[in-house]
């Protein structure tokens, strides 16, 4: 008799285990399904229309020159000191809106003349930073936008870019 309820025992103990891990694993499931279900409802948008993806348009470049094509700026730039100093530079606007690019040919001679009174009127030691020259490429960029602005209704360019900077 006592063998017989040994035996019961061990043949209970493993359906049991097993009924309990099962009834874990459906609360489990229960809990984090209705989880997942709850935090999308809850964190989603409010507005279904406005899931639309981004499509986002490649880069275009336009190179910044004169009419007579020379591709780049130089200027004289403000000094303390009482040395004449030159800046070098090549300037590229960054679009995405395909607008941009024929107005920025079509308007090239605006741009050209408000850039070289941009550049003229920098200081020597200011641009000689790297803060410097990033404050400048942040106006001429935002001068851009701004002339974008006038021009076609949107500010267009994304970044100007100075892919060659040179000061002596």
């Amino acid at each position: 008799m006592a063998d017989e309820e040994k035996t019961e025992d061990s043949e209970e103990t493993p359906k049991s285990s097993k009924k309990l891990l099962i009834i874990i694993v459906a609360a489990l499931v229960v809990l984090l399904g209705g989880g997942g279900a709850g935090a999308f409802f809850l964190l989603g948008s409010d507005d279904d229309d406005a899931v639309v993806e981004e499509v986002r348009l490649p880069a275009v470049y336009t190179h910044i020159r004169t009419k007579s094509g020379r591709p780049m700026f130089v200027s004289t730039v403000l000094s303390d000191d009482e040395r004449t100093h030159y800046l070098q530079a090549y300037v590229v606007a960054k679009s995405r809106d395909p607008l941009v690019a024929p107005a920025l040919e079509k308007h090239m001679p605006l741009i050209v003349s408000r850039l070289n009174t941009m550049f003229s009127t920098q200081e020597f030691a200011k641009l000689s930073t790297l803060e410097g020259k990033q404050n400048l490429r942040s106006d001429a960029t935002k001068l851009l936008q701004d002339i974008m602005q006038q021009r076609i209704d949107i500010p267009g360019v994304e970044e100007v870019l100075f892919t060659n900077f040179v000061m002596q």
